[in-house]
């Protein structure tokens, strides 16, 4: 089965031809987690305008953290939305999955009204947009001609985002895997910025790197003058949250996005493998939550939104690490 098939409304195939088509029955909808006390109180006591969440929702693992009984992985990317929002604590969630193919408007409706009127979606351009290169269909790779094509982000992104999401759209991700160390920072950010500027206004812009030469002052004034703003991510291949912070000037008219994905000690795969079932903290990492916390405080004081998504693969557990990091900001202004 393909990742992105565990997103599919109905399930491969049609009825077996040698029986009668059974009578469509749909699994019951997962139940949330009876939250403790201490989230109740703890979410009451977060300030305005944060927004925590994960990277998808559908993890087995969060049994009794945010979902009340074990389902398969299959049951809670197609049901366990609803019950997803309703722990206290998560208010936005990460959808991934656009970067691999382009959801379109229906299936975002449908996840939009799983949810309430203040969650936030934070949802991944595709790849076509954001990829510079592209394998053919003899695995060779070629020059991708969608790449920071408006046409292309158009139809492919902003369109079906805002239909699909409506109110519930909180930021578009242009997520830009590694370019190589040949693409030239001044140019790169020029290529940007001109993109930037052709597509609509309305939507929040998020744009997040995976190469550290082009964090540039030129790709700063690109987000700036282009109206997006960065994504700031915890990742092994750009610098440290403070150092990326210092090349963004507080922008007090778009909100603060913060990913938090991977720890430096580790591959993402390697992760995945040491951190499963994503249940536990297994590797608290006590210096990136205190940089994510110090840049959330800083941008909430100044009436600013903030996302902030995490991975599994942070610390072994988003719900956990959420839980730590609410700890954190609860009583703030």
């Amino acid at each position: 089965m393909s990742q992105l098939s565990l997103f599919d409304d109905e399930p491969d195939g049609g009825p077996r031809p040698d029986r009668a088509p059974a009578r469509a029955t749909r699994t019951p909808p997962v139940a949330a987690a009876e939250p403790p006390a201490e989230l109740a109180a703890l979410a009451a006591g977060l300030p305005a305008g944060l927004r925590l969440g994960t990277s998808s929702w559908s993890f087995p693992g969060w049994a009794g953290l945010v979902y009340a009984e074990p389902a398969t992985k299959a049951v809670l990317s197609r049901d366990g939305l609803t019950a997803y929002a309703r722990h206290p604590l998560l208010g936005t969630v990460g959808v991934d999955s656009g970067f691999y193919a382009p959801l379109d408007a229906g299936r975002l409706a449908r996840w939009a009204a799983q949810v309430p009127a203040d969650f936030r979606f934070l949802v991944k351009a595709p790849a076509a947009v954001t990829q510079r290169r592209q394998r053919d269909g003899d695995g060779r790779w070629q020059h991708n001609a969608g790449f920071l094509d408006v046409d292309t982000a158009l139809h492919q992104a902003v369109a079906p985002y805002l239909e699909g999401l409506g109110e519930r759209a909180g930021a578009l991700l242009l997520q830009f895997p590694p370019q190589g160390s040949r693409t030239d920072p001044r140019r790169f950010a020029e290529d940007l910025y001109r993109f930037l500027k052709r597509l609509p206004t309305g939507p929040t812009y998020a744009v997040e790197l995976r190469d550290a030469h082009l964090l540039t002052s030129d790709l700063a004034a690109a987000l700036h003058h282009g109206g997006a703003v960065p994504s700031f991510a915890a990742h092994p291949r750009v610098p440290e949250l403070p150092a990326q912070a210092q090349l963004f000037p507080d922008d007090a008219t778009g909100p603060l996005v913060i990913r938090w994905l991977l720890r430096s000690n580790r591959g993402y795969d390697e992760a995945r493998d040491h951190y499963s079932p994503f249940d536990r903290l297994a590797e608290p990492d006590s210096d990136t939550r205190a940089a994510i916390l110090s840049l959330a405080a800083a941008a909430l004081a100044r009436g600013r939104e903030v996302f902030i998504i995490v991975n599994n693969k942070a610390e072994g557990s988003s719900p956990l690490s959420i839980l730590e990091l609410a700890r954190g900001l609860a009583g703030g202004t």
